[in-house]
């Protein structure tokens, strides 16, 4: 990172601050013991008259995004 960068919070395409607090929550979620819970209620929501709507959700992304071109 730049001088220039680091003065106005810029950090390109890579995050550190970004990934640093992703890895952080996704460590005290995990060390809260609310993965079983989380997992429960998305199996719920599949389960329920919004799953289609999940399901499609899902195989969009699969499939590249919105336009559904390739990743």
């Amino acid at each position: 990172m730049t001088k220039q960068n680091a003065k106005n919070g810029i950090e390109g395409e890579g995050s550190y601050s970004g990934t640093k607090a992703y890895n952080e929550q996704t460590a005290k979620f995990i060390k809260d013991g609310k993965v079983d819970k989380a997992a429960q209620e998305a199996k719920r929501a599949l389960d329920s008259p919004e799953g289609a709507a999940l399901k499609a959700a899902e195989a969009q992304g699969k499939a590249g995004g919105k336009a559904g071109r390739p990743k």
